[in-house]
């Protein structure tokens, strides 16, 4: 693999984009979810119970932990990290210098310590991908503050390819669920027939690709498969073609998904892994620049090599579609002017596919990170000056250590793919996963395992009423539920009691405890609780007056034609009639432990938590999507501002300012070859006299003898 200077330049640039997207999406939540008075009280995941203060930070690593010592109560300290985080990772967007490992390890704390304490509502395979790509941020970022200096170090490639095997990991298990899944839907290749209405939140462009027809639906299946199993093994390719190819094919799945449905920062941060695929060649095409590599002039040997290089590209490529025709049974159907498609093999063969794959994975990760360090030790055994190569070497051996040590841990989530290949590990390597464990540093994945709302898409409509007689919808900002509304565009921000929401009706209301609080806090009229349904309070339809019931229903829900969106027909009760102080009600809070007995928190009225409060009133009502998008626009356009004045003055000059340039140059450089004239007469001039007064001393001598 080429140089890897622009890529990650790149690459740490977007982390801190995503970083400030996901701080600023769970900062406008979290007095609802997390507040004294919100739906799962954080402070209840905090027990004060005298231990010092290493011990808490080992049993639950949280900076929340420190929130008494500085005199702030567990809400405000989790407002107070969110915010920091925030300004830190905005300031990382818009300087370069910040984009450095104590600053990668700073976020990354800070998003763990609400991690620790987010419960239910943080537990999203998401959320274990930032931390885990996060801390790799650690090593692969430059230490800028410490060092002072930005360039390039040997090891960068080594610690550069712990993101590509995250990449690899994360799309071959995202595959490979889909059919260990046993699910139908995908063995039949009729997912995306269902996907496009039953994702938690669609786009627009959902509705109309649910009108594309089946053939279609299913040879994007087809697609998918080949995307998410077959093409992550050319991330290793040797060939950089390959790369390339696989690299692109990878973009083209998450763009997709970015149109048709609200997956928060998800898509992003996997479009962001994808750039470990890139070298500084491919980005200085991108562009424009001139590659002075490409341009020189090539031997025989190298012309040769090239030609086989492209013979074996072909080769792959072909290999990759003939393989998919035979598995999925591609014919071309004149009857319906489409191509047919079918699964050509079965789960005992897939499976025995899969045992046979897994080692050869590992094996595979190990010999192209072993090329990676023997590369990165020659780079460091040529670097001039004895000091200097040692202390380079040392930094070689640290992070080549760190970096095998990652890649170890991570083949424990990684197996869990395969059983018999997860008990082949080596014990030692279960032990370190197990101790590092509670800190997400390597987390298992596999998305859209299974695909829900087969017979509809099941959702659950709460109604209140001031009677008990009239009932009137509670209708969610995001999530469906007006049959006329519109699919919202709400990424890269994540509404988190929506996705719940959505969990939730896929069940019953006992399998999710928190629907009980929604509920009292509801009847309560807590407005923080409110605004996680309607930023604008006034569009809630109880915002003068909390309503004395509540009730909800699971309804199914399909698309319709677009003036209308939604069709809905009644399923069940979902929620019994409560009222505040109805046995039902005061039951299930006492058995789900949601009843806070505790003695109301005193405001605390430091210096921090004013600040932290004003901040808080200087953001409310924000829509928090048109909150994030602002500050991304911002962000953006400054960088962009910024990089076009560097481009201006690395830019050749032309035209009649490049005339008077080389003219100045031109009487320049006349001037200095007439000084040098002069300086060559005077330099004669010296020569003759010199040579004249040898002359008069030789006759001098011959005189006197």
């Amino acid at each position: 693999m080429g140089d890897i200077v622009l890529p990650r330049r790149l690459f740490l640039w977007s982390m801190a984009a995503i970083y400030l997207a996901a701080f600023v999406s769970l900062y406008v939540q979290i007095p609802g979810l997390y507040g004294n008075e919100g739906l799962l009280p954080a402070r209840w995941q905090l027990r004060y119970s005298g231990k010092p203060l290493e011990e808490q930070l080992l049993s639950s690593p949280t900076l929340l932990w420190l929130g008494p010592r500085l005199g702030l109560d567990t809400h405000t300290a989790m407002e107070l990290l969110c915010l920091v985080g925030s300004a830190l990772s905005l300031a990382a967007v818009l300087v370069e210098a910040l984009r450095d490992s104590v600053v990668f390890f700073c976020l990354w704390a800070l998003y763990l310590s609400l991690y620790q304490v987010g419960q239910v509502f943080l537990y999203f395979q998401w959320d274990n991908l930032l931390l885990e790509t996060g801390f790799l941020c650690i090593l692969v970022a430059p230490l800028t503050i410490i060092r002072g200096s930005r360039g390039v170090r040997e090891h960068d490639t080594v610690t550069f390819w712990l993101i590509r095997w995250l990449l690899f990991r994360l799309m071959f298990a995202s595959g490979v669920v889909k059919l260990t899944s046993r699910c139908p839907t995908w063995w039949g290749l009729t997912a995306l027939t269902y996907h496009y209405e039953t994702q938690c939140i669609p786009t627009p462009l959902a509705w109309f690709v649910h009108q594309l027809p089946v053939w279609w639906q299913k040879l994007s299946v087809v697609a998918t498969f080949v995307v998410e199993i077959a093409a992550p093994f050319l991330f290793f390719s040797p060939l950089r073609r390959l790369r390339l190819g696989a690299f692109y094919l990878q973009v083209l799945l998450q763009v997709l998904i970015i149109l048709s449905g609200n997956y928060n920062f998800f898509n992003l941060l996997t479009l962001v892994l994808c750039l470990s695929l890139l070298d500084d060649q491919h980005v200085h095409f991108w562009l424009r620049k001139a590659d002075k590599a490409n341009n020189k002039f090539k031997y025989w040997p190298e012309l040769l090599w090239s030609w086989l290089s492209y013979l074996l590209e072909l080769a792959v490529w072909s290999l990759m579609i003939v393989a998919t025709i035979l598995c999925f049974d591609l014919q071309v159907d004149k009857k319906k002017n489409g191509i047919s498609s079918r699964t050509a093999f079965t789960y005992h063969q897939f499976n025995q596919f899969l045992k046979t794959v897994t080692i050869p994975c590992i094996w595979i990760g190990v010999l192209s990170l072993l090329w990676e360090i023997i590369k990165a030790m020659f780079r460091c055994a040529c670097v001039s000056g004895f000091l200097k190569r040692f202390f380079r070497t040392l930094q070689w051996i640290m992070f080549a250590a760190a970096t095998a040590a990652m890649f170890a841990v991570s083949l424990v989530p990684f197996s869990y793919i395969e059983y018999d290949s997860n008990a082949r590990l080596w014990p030692e390597v279960r032990q370190a996963y197990d101790h590092v464990d509670r800190f997400q540093l390597v987390n298992s994945y596999g998305l859209f395992r299974r695909m829900t709302g087969v017979g509809g898409r099941p959702e659950v409509v709460i109604e209140g009423s001031y009677d008990g007689i009239k009932w009137t919808e509670i209708e969610f900002m995001y999530k469906p539920g007006n049959l006329s509304a519109p699919p919202p565009y709400v990424a890269p921000h994540q509404p988190r009691l929506d996705w719940q929401m959505w969990f939730a009706a896929l069940g019953t209301h006992t399998q999710a405890p928190w629907f009980t609080s929604l509920m009292y806090r509801l009847l309560q009229g807590k407005r923080d609780v409110i605004e996680l349904i309607q930023t604008d309070v006034t569009q809630y339809p109880f915002h003068k007056q909390p309503p004395a019931y509540l009730r909800a229903h699971r309804y199914k829900y399909w698309f319709t034609e677009p003036k209308r969106w939604w069709r809905r027909v009644y399923d069940e009760e979902y929620y019994p009639t409560v009222h505040l102080g109805s046995t039902v009600l005061e039951s299930m809070l006492s058995q789900y432990g949601l009843k806070d007995k505790s003695p109301p928190r005193r405001v605390s009225n430091i210096t921090v938590a004013q600040a932290v409060r004003w901040v808080r009133s200087q953001v409310r009502g924000v829509p928090p999507h048109i909150l994030i998008w602002t500050l991304m626009a911002c962000s953006i356009s400054f960088c962009l501002l910024k990089g076009l004045r560097n481009r201006n003055k690395e830019m050749p000059v032309t035209g009649e300012a490049a005339v008077a340039v080389n003219a100045q140059m031109k009487k320049s450089d006349d001037q200095q070859a007439v000084e040098e004239d002069e300086q060559e007469g005077e330099d004669s001039k010296e020569e003759d006299e010199v040579e004249e007064e040898t002359v008069t001393d030789n006759k001098e001598d011959e005189a006197e003898k």
